[in-house]
């Protein structure tokens, strides 16, 4: 017999490529026209009702989704910081309780509900940073935050919670540069991990950048009805890169407890710039390149453009919403920048499958809050990193 070809990487790339991607569903379907026919994967729901399936075209203003503080919230703000300054408590200790917001507070956690059973989204508008110090907003953000979710999730394995979204290009060979948020690149469409990301602008770029985001539910009930097959390769095993040369088997899409929960960045199976995709580890097949492409392309299809303001934080569900961002050009005195953590409110929170449980653990369960970090300039985390300085 002869020998049998090993498997091989298709061709697929950070960036979707929308005729590759038509010519993929034109060759599949062409070898196995049945496909649109097949039986969703059992306990999989043929469409989901919910207020977090939405299309952009939904909405009619930012008026919707943006909450505007008053004078009288940013004294009380401006109260807690003063508050918490005079605790001299490491920054891990910010919570309701240390960052008291007596009126807003209610407010926060009425929001909060929103993002775990409402549209999943909203801007919190505006903080006025240039007022204040990196670590007093560090101290606003972390503070605003916990009455959004009291628990923060680590980013890196040296127990940092707050991470930089900034172009680090001029500062950093590309060798060394393993993700697009240190870049000025477009993000693709994907999600983080943890229950709710919130991002926070202390700048924005000079031109372009904007946020996007999108609902993964909808793009689920569309791909039920049209492609079921596709929700089931969605729910098997894949190969996530952990770029040392192994990889977790787990599925990119759950439905755990009433509700879906896709968890993925495209990047651990493409790669990006200093961190190539890993070569000792299986590739991913057709079937799951073609699910790549058109999930990124039905969440552009339906995605909604927030207007991020300086000063604004924008919270979202990250268990079914994707978001990406658009290219951008900083000027010197212009520089997008944006922080970032991770949340999740417990009283509030989903069940989370049993796959994901041992990330779920390591993000929330594992740093004590006194070894929690919150680099005050950018850095690129560990997870992120290309090859070695």
């Amino acid at each position: 017999m002869p020998p049998v070809a090993a498997a091989k990487q298709p061709d697929i790339e950070y960036h979707p490529n929308v005729e590759k991607w038509k010519a993929r569903i034109a060759r599949r379907l062409a070898e196995d026209p049945s496909l649109p026919n097949n039986a969703l994967p059992d306990g999989f729901p043929k469409k989901l009702e919910s207020p977090l399936v939405w299309e952009g075209k939904d909405w009619k203003g930012e008026d919707q989704w943006v909450y505007n503080l008053s004078e009288e919230q940013l004294k009380e703000i401006d109260d807690a910081v003063k508050h918490f300054r005079g605790l001299d408590k490491p920054l891990g200790h910010l919570s309701p309780s240390t960052f008291p917001l007596p009126t807003l507070g209610p407010i926060l956690s009425d929001l909060s509900r929103e993002l775990y059973s409402g549209r999943g989204f909203f801007v919190l508008r505006t903080i006025p940073v240039d007022s204040y110090t990196r670590e007093e907003n560090v101290i606003i953000y972390a503070g605003v935050s916990s009455h959004i979710g009291s628990l923060r999730g680590v980013q890196d394995v040296e127990a940092g919670v707050l991470a930089h979204i900034k172009d680090l290009t001029d500062t950093h060979p590309t060798k060394v540069i393993g993700a697009p948020a240190y870049t000025t690149d477009k993000q693709v469409y994907h999600t983080d991990v943890g229950d709710i990301i919130a991002l926070f602008a202390l700048e924005t770029a000079a031109d372009g950048g904007a946020s996007r985001i999108s609902s993964s539910w909808r793009v689920y009930n569309e791909l039920a009805e049209t492609r079921p097959d596709l929700i089931r390769t969605l729910s098997e095993p894949w190969p996530f890169d952990r770029f040392d040369d192994t990889y977790d088997p787990r599925p990119l899409l759950y439905f755990h407890d009433g509700k879906a929960i896709i968890q993925y960045a495209r990047r651990s199976f493409t790669g990006f710039l200093g961190l190539p995709r890993s070569k000792g580890i299986p590739p991913i097949t057709e079937a799951q390149a073609e699910a790549l492409d058109t999930i990124h392309f039905l969440a552009e299809k339906y995605q909604l453009g927030l207007n991020f303001q300086k000063g604004d934080i924008q919270y979202i569900n990250n268990l079914s919403i994707f978001h990406g961002r658009d290219g951008f050009t900083d000027t010197p005195d212009k520089r997008r920048h944006l922080l970032r953590l991770w949340l999740r409110d417990e009283e509030k929170a989903w069940k989370i499958p049993e796959g994901l449980q041992p990330l779920w653990k390591r993000l929330f369960y594992t740093a004590n809050i006194d070894e929690h970090r919150f680099p005050l300039d950018p850095e690129i985390r560990a997870g992120s990193k290309g090859a070695k300085y």
